[in-house]
């Protein structure tokens, strides 16, 4: 399974991007994804979470302002990210659980995808 994140970019304060991120490969399902970030000097924390059945989590710093959702038919996970704060500065990491499914096994794992930069001016 590999991951592929996009959509990050230099916004203003107040402005919106949302960023994608792709599932590739075979023989997989994916279950519980989500998406987190790491500022410069600081450490990565979660942003925001989504199950196979779309339920919801948010970090409180984002909370009304994010929102996550996912296309199982595409395998794609999506972070809406609105009024975008200076302190949203981060490089934004996409996650996903998986079951890779092969005869009689199943294997479970999780991968990362690359990581792409949101850059908000004050």
């Amino acid at each position: 399974v590999q991951l592929q994140a996009s959509g990050g970019g230099l916004v203003q304060a107040g402005g919106s991007l949302r960023l994608s991120c792709a599932a590739s490969g075979s023989g997989f399902r994916l279950n519980n994804m989500g998406w987190h970030r790491q500022a410069p000097g600081k450490q990565r924390e979660l942003v925001a979470t989504i199950t196979s059945g779309g339920s919801t989590t948010y970090a409180d710093s984002v909370k009304g302002r994010v929102t996550i959702s996912r296309d199982n038919a595409k395998n794609t996970v999506y972070l809406q990210m609105n009024t975008l704060k200076p302190e949203d500065t981060a490089v934004y990491y996409c996650e996903a659980d998986y079951l890779l499914i092969r005869d009689d096994t199943t294997v479970a794992g999780r991968e990362w995808g690359q990581g792409t930069l949101v850059t908000v001016s004050s």
